[in-house]
């Protein structure tokens, strides 16, 4: 008879990786055992998740998404704040249980995680000064262009121009306040971002300008530790019910839609698949 004990000696001889997927070979039932589900998330990229000035309370796009999510498991959302670079190690550490922290969904990155359904899908664009000569994307060659450590930006423009020097912040704050000190020729964020970036200018806007060309589509999903598989269905089957209610557009229309920061005038994708 095969006694925990043996999968515990079974764990030490085939080693970490399959002792972490036995301690967490149920993190479904885990999560309703404790009540609680932690969402990793940045909490610095308006409109996804960031923290609205007057209640000091996480708001955005992606934690209403987490919070429907929470409430399908019949338990309560609570949400870390993490750096870019520390979501997906923080994921593998079981620091939190799921990623909703604009997660881009790439071949990479499925070695390391599973991914949800995608929940939202944008492009990385570059946003530079209006008087400063730049119209397209090759001016960049030879300049300093700043942006988001961990992020898949950086590998994006350095695809798009080769010569780029690539500075790197710990979030889209400090990136996007370092080129308004002009401490780069641009800012490298996904296109949504960047007009939420651009709205909050005011008339300070007309000094900026965003280069029509995109430099790569981006895929946005929420993460979940490998084989996870009863708790990913429970997340997909929500964002489902969520596109099929209408729900899902009225929350794009609620953070990115006309009349936000943003000012997307219509959503040009539905929740559907998984696939990259």
């Amino acid at each position: 008879m095969i006694t925990r004990r043996h999968l515990v000696l079974s764990a030490f001889v085939l080693g970490v990786p399959f002792a972490a997927s036995l301690a967490h070979a149920d993190q479904l039932a885990d999560i309703r055992k404790k009540g609680q589900i932690v969402f990793g998330v940045l909490g610095t990229d308006e409109p996804n998740s960031f923290i609205e000035p007057k209640s000091r309370q996480l708001v955005g796009y992606e934690i209403d998404i987490a919070t429907a999510v929470a409430k399908k498991l019949g338990v309560k959302p609570v949400f870390k704040q993490m750096a870019v670079a520390a979501r997906i190690p923080e994921l593998q550490q079981g620091q939190v249980d799921i990623l909703a922290a604009s997660l881009t969904h790439n071949a990479e990155r499925e070695a390391q995680v599973d991914f949800a359904l995608t929940h939202f899908v944008t492009g990385s664009k570059v946003m530079v000064r209006a008087n400063s000569g730049i119209t397209a994307l090759a001016q960049l060659a030879g300049k300093k262009v700043v942006t988001v450590r961990g992020g898949t930006q950086e590998t994006n423009v350095r695809k798009a121009v080769p010569n780029v020097e690539v500075v790197t912040f710990e979030n889209t704050q400090q990136a996007f306040q370092a080129l308004r000190q002009g401490k780069g020729a641009a800012y490298v964020n996904d296109e949504s971002s960047l007009l939420a970036d651009y709205g909050k200018l005011g008339p300070a806007a007309k000094g900026f300008t965003i280069l029509p060309q995109s430099i790569g589509v981006e895929p946005i999903a929420l993460g979940l530790r490998k084989g996870e598989t009863g708790l990913k269905k429970v997340v997909d089957d929500t964002l489902r019910e969520l596109e099929a209610s209408g729900a899902a557009a009225q929350l794009f229309n609620k953070w990115y839609g006309p009349g936000t920061r943003a000012n997307i005038a219509k959503r040009a994708f539905t929740i559907h698949t998984d696939k990259i």
